[in-house]
């Protein structure tokens, strides 16, 4: 397979990630899965969530697709899989780093993305349960949220 397609595999799978995560955090997340997903909303004490579990749930599919794709010389699949993997680490890196600080790397950012996103995420966490949320994906910070933390910064 030509490095091109293997690379344009990779990237529009990791671009269609925000879609399926959007998808999958609203309706599997807030829906029957919740008991998975609420103390995320609802902290307890600890450093692990059951909401950890996620993580291992969309490490599956990527393992395999990358497993089988080598395995089978199928470089296409292994595209995907590296291609959800990498979704993974940026998600890992806005989610548990950037915004809930798990891992006090970048506590101190005034970039108006990062501050927007943890708006957004913010918006997100105001409700405790699993009805009535709003901002449900990751990577993709909705227009209203950025432009509050551009009047915000305007005014300090």
């Amino acid at each position: 397979m030509h490095w091109l397609l293997y690379t344009a595999i990779l990237i529009t799978t990791f671009l269609l990630m925000e879609g399926i995560t959007w998808l999958t955090h609203k309706y599997i997340m807030h829906g029957f899965l919740w008991y998975l997903h609420e103390d995320h909303h609802q902290p307890q004490p600890g450093f692990f969530e059951k909401n950890d579990a996620f993580f291992i749930i969309f490490a599956i599919p990527s393992f395999c697709c990358i497993l089988f794709g080598t395995l089978r010389a199928m470089y296409w699949l292994q595209a995907i899989g590296f291609g959800i993997m990498a979704y993974g680490a940026a998600y890992f890196l806005v989610h548990d780093v950037i915004i809930h600080q798990r891992f006090k790397w970048f506590s101190r950012s005034n970039n108006t993305y990062v501050r927007a996103i943890r708006w957004a995420h913010k918006m997100h966490h105001k409700h405790l349960d699993k009805e009535d949320g709003e901002s449900f994906g990751m990577l993709y910070v909705n227009k209203k949220y950025r432009e509050k933390v551009r009047r915000d910064k305007q005014k300090a």
